[in-house]
């Protein structure tokens, strides 16, 4: 099975199966009657994709309420230090975090479901990062954790005085203060 769980309960990484031959290689990176079988029956309305170059820290991000999001994740080019943490309420693993090296080489996904803070920081010199969203886009639904934020104590395998975040995420809240 190209699915295996994680230590916080509704994060799983896929692993597609990838065909090599003298010509290159071919992979699914999607396929719904694959993920449906699997019990995961998520249905992706819009595609993100960015690119950045090494530093570049990106999150921790979510969306609230009606707007909330799913997303499935993965790297085009280059590497990146994937990070999901769990905000849901009455959640076992409430602020524990999962991180994961996703990269072109390793082609792994990683399916963040609702109720998921996210980001990444670029770990080669360029990464374009794409991914896959349950739900549509809203500005007034965003919200936000710092990347920082000490009672998360999140590894970001990078030294933090070289990272290059966006002003927005320099002011988000820490994880006690939060809006759902």
């Amino acid at each position: 099975m190209p699915f295996s769980e994680t230590p916080v309960p509704g994060l799983i990484v896929f692993e597609p199966r990838i065909f090599h031959d003298e010509r290159g290689y071919f992979f699914e990176s999607y396929n719904r009657h694959t993920w449906e079988e699997a019990g995961l029956k998520t249905v992706f309305v819009q595609d993100n994709q960015a690119r950045s170059t090494r530093g570049v820290l990106r999150g921790l991000h979510y969306q609230t309420g009606e707007m909330a999001q799913a997303k499935l994740v993965r790297v085009l080019e280059g590497e990146v230090l994937d990070v999901a943490v769990d905000i849901r309420d009455n959640s076992p693993t409430y602020g524990k975090w999962y991180s994961i090296l996703l990269s072109a080489e390793n082609k792994k996904q990683l399916f963040v479901p609702r109720g998921f803070a996210h980001g990444y920081v670029v770990l080669s010199e360029t990464a374009e990062f794409f991914y896959k969203c349950d739900n549509f886009y809203s500005k007034a639904h965003e919200g936000g954790i710092r990347y920082d934020d000490p009672s998360l104590q999140i590894d970001w395998e990078i030294d933090l005085s070289e990272v290059l975040v966006a002003e927005k995420d320099m002011v988000l809240p820490f994880l006690g203060e939060h809006r759902r």
